[in-house]
């Protein structure tokens, strides 16, 4: 009997995903990631395991994966799969596949809720409050205002209709251009210089590393705030926080950070104007539950030689 291993932290023993997988033939082993894990005690969870459905942040490393050899399915509860070293995967006979979209709605709407939240200040009120004041600061609104996505894949797809209902413009950085009515292409220097909200939907890879660096901010409106839904190591931290404190941008709101969960020695930590959260931008019970479904479908098929998302040279943009 093959044995999976399931590691996202919403998948337990005995659920759904659980009755799918054993229904399936295959024997489930469960050990949720809750924070950092060390390779040491990925490579022990990965002993006997042929297959596995991961969490995000898993670092399947070419030694790690090298140590796992039954392994012959990863499949990612998500669509970012950065953490998983697919070169040496594919040498080792390993299929990787992601799940394309399957949290599109979510980030969407909480993109949406982000620059709510920052264009009204909402954070600095409640905190304000909490701490026993009562903050009146002015806002702004969202129509008529300039909104920059960066990547065009199925997550900023879906934030264009929600921005257009708010009155906003749109514009986007994309490779593959498309005849989107609601959306101008545009380069990133123009993107940078003209939108009053950046937002980040791109895919992590070493183009994109770093993508947003002290002459990107520089590029940008000194009012202009920053929404990062992504992957966190595409801002430059260290960059961003100098550029919020020396007022050449107004703030950043962070849902991933380049070290998660956020170390107490960031340097994010403490500035007025940056709010980070905790990677919760795909976290509805919707979308885990169909991540949940479509990855334990995705696993079997992979196991069976039919799978529909195997990652290769794809540039996910979501």
């Amino acid at each position: 009997m093959k044995r999976v291993l399931v590691t996202t932290d919403y998948l337990r023993p005995g659920d759904e995903v659980d009755g799918y997988l054993r229904a399936a033939g295959l024997e489930t082993v469960h050990a949720p990631i809750t924070g950092r894990r060390e390779p040491e005690q990925l490579v022990a969870a990965l002993d006997g395991i042929d297959a596995a459905l991961v969490a995000a942040g898993e670092p399947l490393t070419a030694e790690v994966l090298a140590r796992a050899p039954r392994l012959r399915v990863v499949v990612r509860t998500g669509v970012g799969y950065d953490s998983v070293d697919v070169a040496a995967a594919a040498r080792l006979g390993i299929s990787v596949s992601n799940l394309p979209g399957v949290n599109a709605n979510a980030v969407a709407e909480y993109t949406i809720g982000l620059l709510l939240a920052g264009a009204r200040r909402l954070v600095q009120s409640a905190s304000g409050v909490t701490q026993g004041k009562w903050p009146r600061e002015d806002g702004h609104e969202l129509r008529g205002s300039t909104l920059g996505l960066i990547g065009y894949g199925a997550s900023a797809r879906a934030v264009v209709p929600l921005a257009r209902a708010f009155g906003m413009t749109v514009l986007c950085t994309t490779g593959v251009p498309s005849d989107d009515p609601g959306v101008r292409f545009a380069g990133l220097p123009e993107l940078l210089s003209t939108s009053d909200y950046v937002s980040v939907h791109t895919a992590l890879t070493e183009r994109t590393r770093g993508l947003l660096d002290a002459p990107a901010f520089r590029r940008m409106k000194p009012t202009a705030l920053l929404v990062n839904t992504a992957r966190g190591p595409i801002v430059d931290e260290d960059a961003l926080v100098a550029a919020v404190r020396a007022g050449e941008i107004a703030g950043a709101l962070l849902d991933v950070v380049g070290e998660e969960p956020l170390p107490p020695g960031s340097p994010l930590r403490g500035v007025d104007g940056i709010v980070v959260f905790s990677h919760l931008a795909g976290q509805t019970a919707e979308a885990r539950a169909a991540s949940g479904r479509r990855g334990a479908e995705e696993l079997v098929a992979a196991l069976e030689g039919r799978a529909r998302f195997v990652v290769n040279a794809r540039n996910e943009e979501e």
